[in-house]
């Protein structure tokens, strides 16, 4: 490797050398992550000074070669900061050659004087020309780090300066599109193509457009399907409920109950079948609970007491068949006893017993503490109404 000339020969390797002179303004060709104002002062203030020697379409363009620079390498937020240098530059040139913004409410200020020297027009349109490539540079930078709607705002901002603009309608049209905006999306892609029918970019976005619209109108299709078979599904409950002469009731607080519903089973399409309840068995003398997911109105309590006794925790062998009574609030907060084998149907159509939020609730209780436990049952009740007990 030859040797470093002698004005650059300081004792550090050729590459070391390369890195230094990196670091200088006049050699950057990328901004530094950890670039700091407060601790790079003099850095900030070379940048700064380099940036704004020349004119402002000098200064636009070096940051549009900047940027390009910085795209090309794949760095795309880096890109995107050089490219709103230049835009801050030459907006501020059409701000300043539009003048100040009308204001109704005072009287029309006195012209401006003339410029000593007249703005080149040759000039404002190659500032213009700059500008609308720097938006529709911007704009590409959005589109790669999926910040759509940004997108969409520059490409605006182009079609602004030139409608015909092919680059920000293909990437509007892209943006618009994975916003799920098809019908925006949809006419830039359809402008952009009859300015440019052969254009290959819009011919495949044109492409994906129909392909996601096609996918949209389906799940949306499905998805009005569902709500429609939902619909007709609880209306067809709900005639079934009233048919049996059931009363539902629903708390403020109703218990998570995850896939436990009051259903028809096996079809519920089908008015015939059989009505299903969530169902909890209560053991308030042990203050323990079993969950049956689907009781069928036709079932009675002694079939499902057969495979849920004998309780694991029932070390006394309290809890048998023969040896329980079965009781189930009513609407007005007294119990009614359920006999083991009556179909649960005829309990619940009577009207005298509420199915609350969804899931029955019947006390399961040992005979010899059946009394005591209604007594204070009532209790209880009375007291919750604001009654004072019988002796």
């Amino acid at each position: 490797m030859p040797a470093l000339p002698p004005g650059l020969n300081n004792g550090l390797t050729i590459e070391e050398t390369l890195a230094d002179m990196k670091s200088h303004p006049i050699f950057m060709t990328e901004l530094a992550g950890d670039l700091d104002s407060e601790d790079n002062p003099d850095l900030i203030a070379a940048l700064q000074a380099l940036a704004y020697e020349g004119t402002p379409l000098e200064n636009a363009a070096n940051f549009k070669e900047q940027g390009n620079e910085s795209f090309k390498a794949k760095r795309w937020a880096d890109a995107k900061e050089f490219y709103a240098k230049g835009i801050v530059l030459l907006a501020a040139e059409e701000r300043r050659r539009a003048g100040p913004p009308a204001d109704p409410n005072w009287p029309a200020p006195a012209p401006a004087p003339a410029p000593e020297s007249p703005e080149d027009p040759a000039e404002i349109k190659a500032q213009r020309v700059l500008l609308e490539a720097l938006y529709v540079n911007r704009a590409a930078c959005h589109l790669s780090l999926r910040n759509y709607r940004s997108c969409t705002l520059d490409c605006a901002a182009t079609l602004r300066l030139n409608p015909t603009n092919i680059k920000a309608l293909y990437r509007s049209a892209r943006a618009l599109l994975l916003l799920d905006k098809i019908p925006s999306a949809d006419d830039a892609c359809a402008l952009g193509l009859s300015l440019d029918p052969k254009n290959a970019s819009l011919q495949a976005v044109a492409t994906d457009i129909i392909a996601r619209a096609t996918a949209l109108d389906a799940k949306r299709n499905a998805e009005q399907a569902r709500l429609a078979k939902v619909r007709s599904r609880e209306a067809l409950l709900q005639t079934a409920l009233r048919a049996r002469g059931i009363r539902m009731r629903a708390t403020s607080k109703p218990p998570e109950m995850e896939d436990a519903l009051v259903q028809l089973v096996p079809d519920p399409d089908d008015p015939h079948s059989a009505l299903v309840f969530p169902t909890i068995l209560l053991y308030p003398a042990h203050l323990e609970s079993d969950f049956i997911k689907a009781f069928n109105e036709t079932e009675c309590l002694e079939q499902h007491f057969g495979y849920v006794f004998p309780l694991p925790w029932d070390r006394e062998g309290a809890y048998v068949g023969s040896n329980v009574e079965c009781y189930m609030e009513t609407s007005s907060g007294g119990l009614v006893k359920v006999g083991r084998k009556v179909p649960l149907l005829k309990v619940l159509a009577g009207g005298n017993v509420e199915v609350v939020d969804n899931s029955v609730k019947v006390f399961v209780v040992p005979k010899a503490k059946a009394e005591a436990w209604v007594k204070g049952f009532k209790e209880k009740k009375a007291l919750e109404r604001g009654e004072v007990p019988k002796p």
